[in-house]
């Protein structure tokens, strides 16, 4: 194939990409045309001459791996998914944008295939990408040996101003450049232009200064188009070992568009009828017909897509041979892989005893993470700058940081150090990054990660954590610090809020543990559940619960009775949640002394027992006890459905204060006497209520506001 013939191919597959994901997005009168008009030529080089991957075989391990940042440009990704091969038909891409297409607004995790996560809030994607490589570096530095280098696969991305703009990608880069994650490479598809008009209105720094002061490499390729040059770029950014790379490709948004290329007319609407036709007519494109697709292109990109099959094979005989040289070695690389748990996982799990010291759930986590962490070899992760605080960091397990920064040898480490072989993730002082990384390495499989911080800066984290549910990842956020019981640091440390906010958000599975104990068992059912897992644990020392009186006790189930009434139905059922159950407890004893029966529920997981049958339910809550009091030292806002509409429920409803903790649990009525009031009210033994509690008591009936403890 002569040289002019060659180009004109190439010329021809760009812009099939190009007007395959305009005709869609004008099919659907809906979505951004520009960013796939104007990054083709780059993510053609990208995808034909770098990816690697089977479009047969999605999930193979060792592939690259590709995130589109730009998520609301998600046509690029869904024409590139369906000329090189992947089982998504075109008719899916007719549908762009309507109901039950493979083809949503923005990428999503699980929804279509081929998409390694879900991105469109901008900078998640960037997060996500750093989380995937250093997935990738600590996979290698555990398992590859010389001569046999298993795990080797990059992960590049496509993002654009508005992704580094975000805060999330500036804390994400901060991070990937100080542990020189050489195999992470951003194509940035630099067009000056966001939604509202040019970048000259709000962004004009020098973006390339700012990430060679992270650490990175950057380059810049200064016309979009020139597929020669994003080459020689992505040459350049492979051969670099110890920094990311960042290429600067700048590119016309709508590029062909006679009217609106270079204007943000281009990026969040429809070219228009008109206006594409016009493209199509200023590029020479063969026809004005929606959809048209030239064979010759097609045939290029399916033979693109065919050559993974291959590439994957000759990796199939390398692990083939590294299997016969060290089968315990992908024995559980595979098991990783897998998701399965080793056998023994459980092992050491701690145990306690209702007399033993009190201990705060934060140290009992630590406890319970690091028994895991001993029989399950992929737990990895870290904390926001706050081990000490949160008990998070992995004994004897080492630092992932940079090989020469690998710091001292210990068992177990590969070549002597840990390097990126250790399990313990320093995020630094950075929510928004580590939120995204970790769902990142969810996302890159073969680890298991975890997170930490205090329970009050979830709000930094938490669109992250909505992706994490969303993508069904599974992922461990630990928030410590997780009531007004922090004490002295005042509101701004205490979160009143964040509890209901995160139970609101579907498919995450918030755990917020009552004891040590219950702290081990919420573990134990979060490494077994195939979902992002959030727990809530407490700064102060609580109680070791007494479990004498308890029946069928399985938090996997999200509620348990704690305490049976003894002598018959019970008059009144008590529910709480974390540090309040030992409330609870108390409360049912002072009940007993005035001749009521009370039942103690202790309800780790609202998530976990909205999921069980009916039947279970039934058997714990029962509708003919209308007397209940619901305790949880944070808003009461969503308790009415556990409470029911005759009950009451002991929350906070406003901020705190700064005091000791349990000063402050007293004056905000976190007491026994407290919740044994509510549950005497209930009886209408008022006098005797007002002679334990006599403030108000917090509740809600059926004419009246429900309302917290103020």
């Amino acid at each position: 194939m002569s040289t002019i013939q060659a180009q004109s191919l190439e010329e021809l597959c760009i812009n099939t990409i190009r007007f395959l994901s305009a005709d869609a997005v004008q099919n659907a009168n809906s979505g951004h045309p520009g960013m796939p008009m104007g990054a083709a030529a780059m993510a053609y080089t990208l995808w034909t001459k770098y990816l690697k991957f089977n479009p047969k075989d999605p999930t193979w391990f060792d592939r690259d791996r590709f995130i589109l940042s730009a998520g609301h440009g998600s046509m690029l990704l869904y024409s590139l998914l369906y000329l090189t091969g992947y089982d998504l038909p075109l008719d899916e891409l007719k549908r762009f944008r309507k109901w039950g297409s493979k083809t949503p607004g923005h990428p999503e995790r699980g929804h279509t295939v081929g998409v390694e996560v879900a991105t469109g809030p901008l900078g998640q994607g960037f997060g996500n990408a750093v989380g995937m490589a250093i997935a990738e570096a600590w996979l290698a530095a555990n398992f590859n040996r010389p001569g046999h280098t298993i795990i080797d696969h990059y992960t590049y991305g496509i993002c654009g101003d508005g992704d580094l703009m975000e805060g999330v990608s500036q804390e994400a880069a901060s991070l990937a450049g100080h542990l020189q994650l050489g195999k992470l490479i951003f194509l940035y598809d630099s067009n000056h232009i966001s939604l509202a008009g040019a970048t000259s209105l709000c962004f004009t720094e020098d973006v390339a200064k700012r990430f060679e002061a992270y650490g990175w490499h950057t380059r810049h390729v200064h016309e979009g188009n020139d597929t020669e040059e994003v080459a020689k770029a992505l040459d350049e950014a492979r051969a670099e070992h110890r920094r990311p790379s960042l290429i600067l490709v700048h590119t016309h948004i709508g590029y062909g568009s006679p009217h609106k290329q270079d204007t943000f007319e281009a990026h969040g609407n429809p070219l228009g009828e008109e206006e594409l036709l016009a493209a199509k007519k200023a590029l020479g494109w063969g026809s004005m017909d929606k959809f048209y697709l030239p064979e010759d292109a097609v045939n290029f990109f399916r033979k693109i897509g065919e050559k993974g099959a291959k590439t994957q094979a000759e990796w199939g005989k390398k692990f083939d041979a590294y299997k016969r040289e060290f089968p315990n070695e992908a024995a559980r690389l595979e098991q990783m892989i897998a998701g399965k748990l080793p056998e023994n996982w459980g092992a050491d799990l701690p145990k306690w005893k209702p007399e033993d010291k009190p201990i705060a759930t934060r140290a009992a986590g630590g406890q319970a993470l690091n028994a895991l962490a001993k029989h399950i070899p992929n737990i990895i992760g870290g904390s926001a700058d706050l081990n000490p605080s949160t008990n998070t960091a992995l004994k004897d397990m080492g630092d992932f940081q940079p090989p020469e920064a690998g710091g001292p040898a210990a068992q177990g480490a590969v070549g002597g150090v840990w390097g990126y072989a250790g399990r313990n993730l320093a995020f630094g002082v950075r929510e928004h990054a580590m939120g995204a990384a970790v769902n990142g390495m969810a996302a890159h499989g073969g680890v298991l990660p975890f997170s930490a911080t205090f329970l009050v800066f979830s709000d930094y984290m938490k669109p992250s954590i909505r992706l994490g549910a969303l993508s069904q990842l599974k992922v461990f956020y630990v928030f410590t610090h997780d009531s007004i019981g922090v004490g002295e640091d005042g509101p701004t440390h205490e979160p009143v809020e964040q509890i209901a906010g995160l139970r609101a958000i579907p498919g995450l599975n918030v755990m917020r543990p009552a004891d040590a104990t219950e702290t081990a068992e919420c573990w134990a059912a979060a490494v077994q559940y195939n979902g992002p897992t959030l727990f809530a644990l407490t700064r102060q020392n609580v109680p070791h619960l007494d479990r004498s009186k308890a029946t069928n006790i399985n938090v996997s189930k999200g509620a348990y009775i704690l305490a049976e009434a003894e002598g018959g139905a019970p008059d009144v059922i008590l529910i709480g949640t974390g540090s309040e159950v030992s409330l609870c407890m108390k409360a049912y004893e002072k009940l007993q002394g005035y001749g009521i029966k009370a039942r103690v529920v202790s309800m780790p997981s609202w998530y976990f027992f909205e999921r069980q049958d009916e039947a279970y339910r039934e058997s714990i809550l029962p509708r003919s006890i209308k007397r209940r009091v619901a305790v949880e030292a944070g808003a009461t806002y969503g308790w009415e459905r556990w409470a029911g509409c005759e009950g009451i429920v002991i929350g906070i409803d406003h901020y705190g204060a700064s005091a000791p903790g349990a000063e402050i649990m007293k004056n905000f009525g976190f007491t026994a006497e407290h919740v044994t009031a509510a549950a005497l009210r209930l009886m209408d033994r008022n006098a005797e209520a007002d002679k334990e509690y006599g403030g108000e008591t917090s509740g809600f009936a059926p004419t009246a506001a429900h309302e917290g403890h103020s």
